[in-house]
């Protein structure tokens, strides 16, 4: 009968799914934590460069996420998960034959596209597959993919720790063989996620991607939750790359702030399918300024901190703030979009993340260096109350229009 749905094709696709997350993102994070900085001081890297190999990534995913979005509208979501596979098989390989440091530069980019085109389309499939439980399901395949992101660094230490008196490169390189054996089952599932017809292919005029673009951005509610997750991310990224600093100037250690990463991590996970089945239920609008709010305060509470417990405390109520937020917002943009540019959509919106995720840190830097901590975490605080100001008069409903 027209408009039934088969639950059970659906839920195979969505473990499909989340698998391919899972060992994409394992395979991508086993290339990068702890391997890469490690792998390029011993090619002779500066630490300049090795910053710059680290920065590399996430700029591929600011430049293509959106444009790849706007292909997987008019060319397939499969073909674009099919290249992505590819990537994500051969970029490894290509770390095998690298003897400067500088050459880790467009490697790295280019492992980077894998990402950039991963997440937007993979978003695309999941809010025209599941348009009742978007947010839940988003929530699943975001737990999947955290899951892979914890293990990783795991995996790799255990690597190069276990090979570590072999000679030279070889404990870098027999982990960059394992993220490329890792990825063999993307493109295999990928491969068995037949839920589409592909059209022809066909050149796509730059004056698509300029219409999408303005679509996107004219429109004030997807505007305003792009900008939700680009204040998400910058007060995220500061976090993850000042708390170290800040555990080590109260006399804590690396191992401490390993801890804090961990329980993090573990309760976006456990949390992201929980929330997305309330965006599910509830208005997704109250749910995305509440996370954004707890996010803020949470960031701005970490120079106050006195203890490791408090810390604890700091780092758990920011991961379930962000856990809230970034679920919701991905639900939010699922029912504003158009379905011909549900792809472009979910693409603008990582984009704009990932300018959050990469500005958070600099900006903070620049903040801290003059002002000192707690004037550095505020910024992220102040950010999330004027986005969230915006954000709330940007969704509002029109009232109802007078006689």
């Amino acid at each position: 009968m027209a408009g039934t749905r088969s639950v059970v094709p659906d839920r195979r696709a969505m473990y499909i799914l989340s698998l391919i997350g899972f060992f994409a993102i394992f395979s991508t994070t086993l290339s990068k934590n702890p391997v890469l900085p490690l792998f390029s001081q011993a090619l002779g890297a500066s630490d300049m460069v090795i910053g710059l190999v680290a920065a590399v990534s996430p700029l591929a995913g600011i430049l293509f996420s959106f444009p790849v979005g706007v292909l997987s509208d008019h060319l397939g979501r499969r073909r674009l998960l099919i290249a992505s596979g590819v990537v994500f098989i051969s970029a490894p390989l290509l770390y095998l034959l690298i003897s400067d440091p500088l050459w880790l530069i467009p490697v790295r980019f280019f492992h980077g596209t894998a990402t950039a085109i991963l997440g937007p389309v993979i978003a695309a499939m999941i809010a025209e597959k599941f348009p009742e439980n978007t947010g839940e399901m988003l929530g699943q395949y975001s737990s999947a993919t955290l899951i892979g992101r914890s293990l990783a660094p795991l995996a790799g230490g255990a690597i190069i720790s276990f090979f570590v008196f072999y000679p030279g490169l070889i404990p870098y390189r027999i982990v960059y063989l394992v993220a490329a054996f890792v990825a063999v089952p993307v493109i295999v599932l990928i491969l068995l996620e037949r839920g589409e017809t592909a059209g022809l292919l066909k050149v796509l005029p730059f004056s698509l991607f300029r219409t999408s673009f303005i679509a996107f951005f004219a429109n004030r509610k997807l505007r305003a939750t792009a900008c939700v997750d680009m204040a998400t991310y910058f007060a995220f990224g500061a976090f993850e790359t000042f708390l170290p600093l800040v555990l080590l100037s109260r006399g804590m250690g690396a191992y401490q702030a390993g801890i804090l990463f961990a329980v993090q991590t573990l309760i976006i996970a456990l949390t992201k399918p929980f929330f997305g089945r309330i965006a599910d239920r509830v208005d997704k609008r109250i749910q995305i300024i509440s996370g954004l709010l707890i996010l803020g305060c949470s960031v701005a509470a970490i120079p106050f901190a006195s203890s490791f417990a408090v810390f604890l405390l700091v780092s758990a109520l920011l991961a379930a703030g962000m856990s809230l937020s970034t679920v919701a917002t991905s639900a939010f943009t699922a029912d504003i979009a158009k379905k011909e540019q549900m792809g472009a959509s979910m693409g603008a919106l990582s984009s704009v993340m990932d300018i959050g995720h990469s500005s958070g840190p600099l900006i903070t830097g620049i903040i801290i260096a003059g002002s000192g901590y707690g004037a550095g975490f505020l910024a992220s605080l102040l950010i999330a109350l004027a986005v969230c100001g915006f954000f709330a008069v940007s969704v509002r409903d029109p009232g109802p229009q007078r006689a």
